[in-house]
C-alpha cells in the first residue's frame, strides 16, 4: 500500500486531480465515527423499540447522537439550490424546444438554458457552458460536452485539449476570438461518460438554436461523438472525417467537416496529420466564401 508520505507534491496533486475528476468531494468525515458503536445502537434501538438512552460517556452514546443528528439533518427541509425534481423524458424535450424555440437571440438562448432544469446532467456539473467567441464570425466549432477542466472552469475547451485545440486553430490562421466554439451538450456528464439517448434529446433544441441563431456559413465539427450526432449513423470518426456534408438549419443548410477531437489527438498523436489534412481543407473553404 502507498502512503501520502511516497508521493511527490506532483503525483499528489494528480492524485487529488484525479478523485475531483471522479465526482469525489471530500475524504474523510468531520468527525471521527466509531461505526460499531454505531451499528450497536442502531441494533439496540430497534430491539427495545425506542431510541436508546446510553451514558452520555458511552462511545454507543456518541454514535447514537450522531445517528439523531443525521436523521435530523436528511428530515430538514432541502436548501433552494436542491435538485429539481426529475419529469418525463418526452416533457423536458417539449420543455427545452420550447425555451430554445422562444430565444430570439444568443443572450435569450443562454439564459433560458441556464434557468432550464429538465435534464439530471446539470444536476451533477458545475457550470452551464454556452457559446463563446464571435457570433458574427459565420465560423462555427462545435465540440461534443464539456470535460473536467471545461466545467471546473466554467469555459469551453479549457485545460490541455482547449490548448491543443488553440494551436490547431492557430495553424491555419484562426483563435477563439475569431469563430464561435461550442458544444452539443452544454453539462459535463458524470465521470465524463457518455449521455443517454434521453439526455442527447433533451440538449439537442439547444445546440439546434443556438446554430440557426448564429447562422454561421461554415461548421467544424470536433470528434466521434459530435459528427454521429449531425451527421447521424454509428461509424467512426475515422470514417466521418474529411468530408464535407450539409446540415440542416432552419429552411436552408450549412456545410460541415468533421475532424479528430484534441483529445484523440493527444491520446494518438500519430492522427494530428489526418486532423491536419481536415483543417486545411477547413481552411480553403473559408478562404473560397464557404
Amino acid at each position: 500500500m502507498i502512503s501520502v508520505q511516497d508521493l511527490s507534491p506532483a503525483e499528489l496533486a494528480a492524485l487529488l486531480h484525479f478523485h475531483a475528476d471522479a465526482g469525489v468531494g471530500w475524504l474523510l468525515e468531520e468527525e471521527p465515527v466509531d461505526r460499531f458503536a454505531e451499528f450497536e445502537a442502531m441494533k439496540a434501538a430497534r430491539q427495545a423499540g425506542r431510541p436508546p438512552q446510553p451514558s452520555v460517556s458511552s462511545p454507543a452514546s456518541q454514535a447514537a447522537s450522531q445517528v439523531e443528528r443525521r436523521s435530523a439533518a436528511s428530515a430538514a427541509p432541502p436548501p433552494l439550490a436542491a435538485r429539481s425534481p426529475a419529469i418525463p423524458d418526452e416533457q423536458a424535450i417539449d420543455q427545452a424546444r420550447f425555451a430554445a424555440e422562444s430565444a430570439r437571440s444568443l443572450p435569450e438562448l443562454k439564459a433560458a438554458l441556464e434557468a432550464f432544469n429538465g435534464c439530471n446532467l446539470k444536476n451533477s456539473a458545475r457550470s452551464t457552458l454556452f457559446a463563446s467567441g464571435n457570433p458574427e464570425s459565420g465560423i462555427m466549432v462545435v465540440g461534443p460536452m464539456p470535460g473536467a477542466d471545461d466545467d471546473r472552469e466554467g469555459a469551453v475547451f479549457a485545460g490541455r485539449s482547449g490548448q491543443l485545440l488553440d494551436r490547431m486553430l492557430a495553424a491555419i490562421g484562426l483563435g477563439r476570438d475569431d469563430i464561435l466554439l461550442t458544444n452539443v451538450i452544454p453539462w459535463r456528464p458524470p465521470g465524463n461518460r457518455a449521455p443517454s439517448i434521453p439526455e442527447v434529446d433533451i440538449c439537442r433544441p439547444f445546440i439546434d438554436r443556438q446554430i440557426a441563431l448564429a447562422e454561421p456559413k461554415i461548421l467544424l465539427l470536433l470528434g466521434n461523438f459530435t459528427a454521429r450526432f449531425f451527421f447521424g449513423g454509428n461509424e467512426t470518426i475515422h470514417a466521418l472525417r474529411g468530408q464535407w456534408r450539409e446540415i440542416g438549419v432552419g429552411s436552408g443548410a450549412v456545410p460541415a467537416i468533421a475532424t479528430l477531437h484534441p483529445q484523440d489527438l493527444l491520446t494518438a498523436p500519430i492522427n494530428k496529420r489526418l486532423a491536419w489534412q481536415d483543417l486545411l481543407a477547413f481552411r480553403r473553404r473559408i478562404d473560397a466564401g464557404a
